[in-house]
């Protein structure tokens, strides 16, 4: 931050200076104390928009300020945002986190300060007291949602507060949220059932679903997308309900084994959500997964490497740049008045196959 020192004298009582003018100057042409002056070029709070517009018109007209100090000045303070991210074993959740704050370079156009914080994501209540407690030392949150009360009155009081929240992956119904970055997921699920069910062919047989959880919205417009379009296309295949794994890899890996076990004609598995990487455990260690056709979500080097061996048929993925850059744009929207998606893309499912593997 710039300081400018308000002792600074006129030129009038500085002979050695009399060419350059100082804060007395700049503050005689604007009308306004020297106090004044001081808290505007060192961007202090508490001045009138069009009293800031008059120091630093002053000030440029006495060419007070070298042509960058005045861009910093006339520049406001960085946006702060957080992405508030589940904690746990789903990579594709920690590089999104990692990525946020990689690319604070490529940010600059936007003005704006990154930072990434993980936390529980399966509790509510501990999941809407960081919302509140996080959204008193920033400008903004994004945040995964959890389809709770709790996280709705925590979202609706940051925006009484002035604190915008933007949603990610999942949505949040009935909610003050400026917007949702992410895929329409009941389309993410029929594309996935869709995947599924050309893969199996002509075999007849079940399949399963391992979720993260009910309580994301997203998973539950996913698994009705899945369920609804195997229902119109592939009545040979039939459900055997949805196991949630809670995006944890050891927990998935023991939901899979016991599918497998108590199905051994279970041709298909759809991971909703992270750590596919425990599924396939699964899969690999019965000597079924050459047999069973695995869809998930998230392009990560373990999903990268389950595509190249054959354990994983295909997966959807949110790309991550996107999802960031849209995020920022939101939020810049959102300080400068504008509408909220103006000049940003809807999020695109991407279909990721061993043989396209970016």
């Amino acid at each position: 931050m710039m300081v400018f020192d308000v002792n600074t004298k006129s030129s009038n009582t500085m002979p050695s200076r009399r060419n350059r003018a100082g804060i007395i100057d700049v503050a005689q042409k604007a009308g306004v104390s020297t106090a004044t002056v001081d808290r505007v070029l060192n961007r202090r709070s508490g001045v009138r928009a069009a009293t800031v517009q008059a120091v630093l018109k002053a000030a440029a007209d006495l060419g007070y300020l070298p042509q960058d100090d005045l861009y910093k000045a006339l520049r406001p303070q960085p946006m702060r945002l957080l992405f508030l991210l589940p904690a746990g074993t789903n990579r594709y959740l920690n590089m999104l986190g990692d990525y946020a704050t990689m690319v604070h370079g490529q940010l600059e156009p936007f003005n704006v300060q990154c930072r990434n914080r993980f936390v529980e994501g399966f509790d509510a209540r501990i999941l809407a007291d960081t919302l509140l407690r996080e959204g008193k030392r920033v400008d903004g949150i994004a945040f995964m949602a959890l389809e709770h009360p709790l996280v709705r009155e925590a979202v609706n009081h940051l925006h009484e507060d002035g604190v915008h929240t933007i949603t990610l992956i999942s949505d949040l119904s009935r909610s003050a949220r400026a917007a949702y970055v992410g895929l329409d997921n009941r389309a993410a699920g029929r594309s996935a059932g869709l995947l599924l069910g050309r893969f199996i062919g002509s075999r007849s047989g079940k399949v399963a679903m391992i979720a993260g959880s009910r309580h994301y919205r997203g998973h539950e417009e996913r698994e009705m997308g899945f369920q609804h379009i195997l229902d119109e296309k592939f009545p040979a295949l039939r459900m055997v309900g949805l196991r949630e794994g809670h995006d944890d890899a050891a927990t998935n890996y023991r939901q899979s084994r016991q599918l497998l076990e108590q199905y051994p004609d279970l041709i298909g598995i759809y991971n909703i959500g992270g750590a596919s990487d425990g599924v396939a455990k699964a899969l690999k260690e019965t000597g079924r997964d050459q047999a069973v056709v695995f869809v998930g979500h998230g392009l990560t080097p373990d999903t990268r490497a389950l595509l190249i061996d054959g354990t994983m048929d295909a997966l959807l993925n949110q790309n991550l740049h996107s999802t960031i850059f849209n995020t920022v744009r939101i939020f810049a929207n959102v300080r400068a008045g504008r509408e909220a998606m103006t000049g940003v893309e809807p999020m695109q499912i991407s279909v990721v196959l061993s043989e396209n593997l970016p």
